[in-house]
């Protein structure tokens, strides 16, 4: 017979295990253990426990002994280790090596389909192998290795100016964006509204291009700006007058910029012998990263407003009719839609028999009468349902004087009652010699 295993509790355990029988997020389990443990621990026997908690006697010895031998842990289910792997270490291993160090016969880089044709696994497997190894062989990254001999020297120049500026003097990171195509739009741009989006024509106007010439100053983050038509030393000579003028004539002025050709022609050159305060720090070569309003300037070329609605560089010719302008850029008018007009989709509409839609047809064609002494008269009407001919005779509406059509509203207010009289009226049933 076997011995039944002794459960003691101290002041923690049973705390614990009180706390789990009555946690509401407790799966059912784990709390009929606790359950177990507890009354066990009362010194009761485990049929006892088993009648009260409506479980098997060999249930309550298995967990009494499992909590006797491990505690708490014991209580926990242990791992299952479910359907063993259908995919190897060495197939990992050999889709890892097929994707770093070979290429698929007709395509560029290895897709998840390619590969599992390849390795004969299935595509969902391939995907779960490279992200578990972190491959994406669709993405590719460029780099540019400067050629410059000064690199470091050029490098600890730029940066010592921006990390410790020299005193009495202003650094200024300088540089342009050129080519920037003045677009405008064939029509006007008409506005946002609720629920319409703004709109505008597919085709454009060119302006010509332009040229943006920007100074940053690193210390103070005050940007100097300048547009020119064209992209020419030129152009660069007067933008330094431009930040000659708006720096103040005690500072030394130490640019920044880059190694294009129109900052090293002999105008320039001479430029700065005339202006003994400014001096010259040139980017290494294919590492224009290094100036702030390069990086400015590719972050706004990339999230840029659109440059067509802006206002055009120069004017827009007049058009032939010089009242098409104000008809196209006048404000938008709130239009109103007369909903009580349109019907209900969610409604069905009820079609009246042949015979009484022409009776109704008849009806509301007739011209209204104004003399009130003119009696009622009645018509006959010859009907065609079915290939047969039906006379019916159709009575006529009372006709009203002018006192009783001003007050019934006129004409709206007689479509208004036979409308009414025509949805009220019951469907007739037809003849039988009508069916055929």
């Amino acid at each position: 017979m076997p011995v039944r295993a002794e459960v003691v509790l101290d002041e923690e355990e049973r705390e614990t295990l009180e706390r789990w029988a009555r946690r509401p997020k407790s799966s059912q389990a784990l709390a009929l253990r606790c359950r177990i443990v507890l009354a066990a621990a009362e010194g009761r026997s485990s049929t006892e426990i088993a009648a009260e908690l409506g479980c098997t006697g060999s249930t309550v010895g298995r967990w009494r002994g499992r909590f006797a031998r491990r505690g708490i842990d014991g209580l926990h289910d242990e791992p299952r280790p479910g359907k063993p792997r259908s995919i190897g270490d060495e197939d990992v291993e050999r889709v890892i090596v097929k994707t770093l160090e070979q290429q698929p016969a007709a395509a560029t880089h290895w897709s998840t389909r390619s590969m599992a044709a390849a390795t004969g696994m299935s595509q969902s497997a391939v995907s779960r192998i490279w992200r578990a190894f972190g491959l994406k062989p669709h993405q590719v990254e460029t780099f540019k290795l400067s050629p410059d001999p000064q690199f470091i020297d050029k490098v600890r120049d730029i940066v010592g100016l921006s990390l410790n500026p020299p005193e009495a003097a202003v650094v200024l990171s300088v540089d342009e964006k050129s080519q920037i195509q003045a677009l405008d739009r064939s029509a006007p741009i008409l506005p946002l509204m609720p629920g319409v989006p703004a709109r505008q024509s597919h085709d454009y106007l060119r302006h010509g291009t332009t040229n943006l010439y920007a100074a940053l100053d690193v210390a103070s983050g005050q940007v100097i700006a300048e547009m020119t038509p064209r992209h020419r030393a030129e152009e660069f000579r007067r933008f330094l007058n431009l930040i000659d003028s708006s720096v103040p004539a005690h500072l030394d002025v130490h640019v920044v910029l880059d190694n294009s050709s129109t900052h090293k022609t002999p105008s320039i050159q001479r430029w700065l012998l005339r202006h003994p305060r400014f001096r010259l720090h040139f980017t290494p070569t294919y590492s224009s990263w290094l100036n702030s309003p390069r990086r400015a300037l590719v972050r706004g070329s990339d999230d840029e407003v659109d440059q067509t609605r802006q206002p055009p560089l120069r004017p827009r010719p007049r058009r032939l009719d010089p009242k098409l302008d104000h008809r196209l850029e006048r404000q938008p008018q709130t239009i109103h839609l007369a909903q009580d007009r349109r019907p209900d989709p969610r409604q069905r509409r009820r079609l009246l028999p042949a015979d009484q839609r022409l009776r109704t047809l008849a009806e509301a064609r007739r011209p209204v009468e104004t003399n009130s002494r003119t009696p009622a008269t009645t018509s006959q009407t010859a009907i065609t349902i079915h290939g047969k001919k039906k006379i019916e005779k159709i009575e006529a509406i009372p006709a009203t004087t002018p006192s009783q059509a001003t007050h019934a509203g006129s004409d709206r207010a007689r479509r208004t009652a036979i409308e009414t009289a025509i949805i009220a009226a019951p469907i007739p049933t037809p003849p039988p010699e009508w069916i055929t």
